[in-house]
């Protein structure tokens, strides 16, 4: 198997296999990030070939200074949050700061699938699914955040509690069902 190096060196010379090969080795690994983004399959597939055309004329600017895949989860990210900022302005905003919260000390997660938490994930509002990205997944902090969206300090903040707040909800409602289901057994 080609090292990335040589790989990234091919593909830079505009050699279409090379293309190919490095979409094959690092799509599968590419997109989970874009479906915690997303909103969808077909969104996230959308996010994953935008990134990817990115990703091939930016190459040279790969450094080595930061692992390769790290690299390439770092364009994803960008990538679905200018894929979301675009949505967002096609969409009236909810002033997120001004939305009373109620949030639990722990989101219990027994009993679901991967599927179902992406599901779920997906079934968020835009801002909080990237705030909660972003924070839980990708582990920024509530300033970069805001630098990154252009947002708030405190929306972040207040974005990250509504999406923790509304993925408890639909956990304990996936519990609730699953726990009926399984009394009816």
């Amino acid at each position: 198997m080609i090292q990335d190096i040589e790989l990234i060196n091919k593909c830079i010379n505009g050699e279409l296999k090379a293309q190919r090969e490095l979409y094959d080795r690092y799509a599968a690994k590419l997109m989970p990030v874009a479906m915690r983004y997303g909103k969808s399959q077909e969104d996230a597939e959308d996010i994953l070939q935008d990134a990817f055309v990115k990703i091939f004329k930016s190459l040279e600017s790969f450094r080595q200074e930061a692992q390769f895949l790290t690299w390439l989860k770092r364009i994803v990210i960008n990538t679905s949050i200018n894929h979301n900022r675009k949505k967002l302005y096609q969409q009236p905003m909810l002033d997120i700061e001004k939305t009373p919260l109620h949030v639990e000390k722990e989101l219990i997660i027994s009993n679901l699938h991967f599927t179902e938490i992406m599901a779920m994930l997906q079934k968020l509002p835009v801002g909080c699914r990237t705030v909660f990205n972003l924070f839980a997944i990708e582990g920024y902090g509530h300033k970069e955040i805001a630098e990154q969206l252009e947002i708030s300090e405190g929306t972040s903040k207040s974005q990250y509690a509504r999406a923790r707040a509304l993925l408890k909800s639909m956990i304990d409602e996936a519990n609730g069902v699953v726990q009926s289901n399984m009394l009816m057994s």
